[in-house]
């Protein structure tokens, strides 16, 4: 089944779903989903949205926050561009309906978090994610141009490659004309064909073994976007979120860093508050730092976590500030105003993505980025908290201005190459092929974790290596399905993480070798991966590379 939509969508987190309510406004709109509509990374976001609100705060001290998290390799303009549009984009969101705590008095509640001078955190309690999605969805709904795709599973970007072109400029300056699909329900491969592609397709927590995101999260955009010839850049910044709930049943249940904001306490086994050894911000440190002083100490201990404390905080006021969270930690028999929380280190939020612009464009011709998927140069070597939902905002809107310019002129071709599984089979092989995914999990755990080496990084590259090779062989020869298709990616994403690692010959942010533990600014600032021969350029995030250029 061929269908065709002005405006063709990847995900429905926040990114997605705000550009496709502006969109439909200059045309039809088609949003493709994995699984359910609201299932998505902003669904689990509890932090909240930072955003210059109150008046003791400014745009200059959250962009200095934000450029100090990202230790050097923040592009200044795009924090600027995000930081000046929160005001106006949370207004955006108040229209669509959401709704954020409040004072007794009316104002916004603004809470704080790690690396943050100022209250700036707008949120909702500490389920702003799903209050988010909740009224997104909802105005979605309402909206005749829009049609949402359930269990809709992108499979590979559709270039002049599938076109059938072969010509110099195609090869140099690819083009995206649509999507080939799974229809997991119908189990059949259709073509969405659009003017225009947004990529808001979430992260790749699921890389790595232990992760807080929804089992959604496999790096598919990244992973098409490379093979569709675009650009992915600084893939080694994976963020450790600090503090996972490490209890029986919880599933790496993310414990949010306002927790700490709020005045929580990380202790060692021995009772000890730890973090004043490791940064004068102590708690309220960036997460990366915060991440490796609780693998030092565990390491130290040979314990398998460490306690997060607020029992000494009013007990009311934590309930009132924390209802989901309390209230899941009492589901499985831990009372948190009593007791203290169990928390380790889990992969979170990858800073890296596929490389855009400042109106969210990719180096693929009609391709635009957004959300954590892409690499617009805000996060740096390490997201400031609270900055994702706010990026995604603002990056969708510049993809919608820019790309109602660029659909005037944008056409949908009428010759493609139809998805063929003409000879593929449903092996019996599956249940061998299956276990890849944990091997490449427990892989890029073990070895290209919170702390690396060359030593660690080149055993992973060369496991890595074998895994998707024969991961791409069993693909060629099988009939495409959902696990196959995340595994597949799962796999690409490794490599890319992998190579980008080795490459960084230096510690900054996110990035941590014992062979090369201090900051070298001599360094080439971004690492950006050629889709051609997995070469490495230096250029920074924002800017579009051709292969000419090399």
């Amino acid at each position: 089944m061929i269908q065709e939509t002005d405006f063709l969508v990847v995900g429905s987190g926040i990114a997605g779903l705000s550009f496709a309510l502006k969109a439909a406004q200059q045309g039809t709109v088609a949003v493709l989903t994995k699984k359910q509509r609201a299932e998505s990374n902003t669904n689990y976001a509890q932090g909240g949205i930072a955003s210059v609100i109150g008046p003791d705060d400014s745009f200059d001290l959250h962009i200095r926050d934000t450029l100090t998290a990202g230790a050097g390799l923040c592009y200044r303009d795009a924090v600027e561009l995000i930081v000046k549009n929160g005001p106006e984009r949370l207004k955006e969101l108040m229209d669509w309906g959401v709704q954020f705590s409040r004072k007794e008095n009316g104002s916004l509640d603004l809470g704080r978090e790690g690396g943050h001078s100022k209250n700036r955190i707008v949120h909702v309690s500490d389920l702003t994610g799903r209050e988010v999605e909740r009224a997104l969805i909802n105005a979605v709904k309402e909206h005749p141009n829009i049609a949402v795709y359930e269990d809709h599973v992108a499979l590979e970007i559709l270039t002049e490659h599938h076109l059938g072109e072969t010509s110099e400029k195609a090869a140099k300056i690819p083009h995206a004309w649509g999507v080939y699909v799974l229809d997991a329900d119908k189990n059949r491969v259709d073509i969405f064909l659009a003017k225009i592609v947004l990529l808001a397709s979430g992260g790749s927590g699921h890389v790595y073994l232990h992760t807080t995101n929804p089992p959604i999260a496999t790096g598919d955009g990244i992973a098409m976007a490379y093979r569709a010839g675009a650009w992915v850049g600084n893939l080694e910044f994976m963020q450790f979120h600090p503090t996972a709930l490490h209890l029986p049943g919880a599933n790496y249940y993310l414990i949010s860093e306002a927790v700490r904001g709020f005045g929580g306490i990380l202790r060692n086994s021995r009772g000890d508050a730890f973090m004043k050894n490791y940064h004068p911000l102590k708690e309220l440190a960036p997460r990366d730092i915060v991440a490796r002083a609780i693998d030092a100490e565990l390491k130290k201990s040979g314990d398998p976590h460490v306690f997060l404390d607020v029992t000494h905080l009013n007990p009311e006021r934590v309930k009132e500030r924390f209802p989901n969270i309390y209230n899941f930690c009492l589901s499985l028999g831990l009372d948190l105003t009593r007791a203290q929380i169990p928390v380790v280190p889990a992969a979170h939020y990858m800073c890296g993505g596929v490389v855009t612009d400042l109106q969210a464009r990719t180096s693929v011709s009609g391709l635009y980025a957004s959300g954590e998927v892409a690499c617009t140069g805000v996060h740096g070597a390490n997201r400031l908290a609270s900055n994702s939902l706010l990026e995604g905002l603002a990056f969708s809107h510049q993809a919608y201005l820019n790309a109602v310019e660029h659909i005037k002129t944008a056409k949908i071709p009428k010759v493609l190459h139809e998805w063929s599984e003409e000879g593929l089979v449903n092996s019996d092989e599956w249940v061998l092929i299956s276990h890849n995914r944990v091997e490449i999990q427990t892989v890029m755990w073990d070895y290209v974790g919170i702390v690396r080496s060359n030593l660690r990084l080149e055993r992973a590259a060369r496991r890595m290596n074998l895994l998707l090779n024969e991961i791409e062989d069993f693909y060629k020869r099988t009939k495409v399905s959902e696990k196959l298709v995340e595994l597949r990616n799962l796999a690409t994403v490794a490599k890319l993480i992998i190579g980008s690692a080795r490459y960084r010959r230096e510690s900054r942010g996110l990035h941590f070798t014992t062979d090369y533990p201090e900051r070298d600014d001599r360094f080439w600032k971004h690492n950006t991966f050629s889709h051609r021969d997995f070469g490495f350029v230096h250029s920074l995030p924002h800017s579009i590379v051709w292969d000419e250029d090399l």
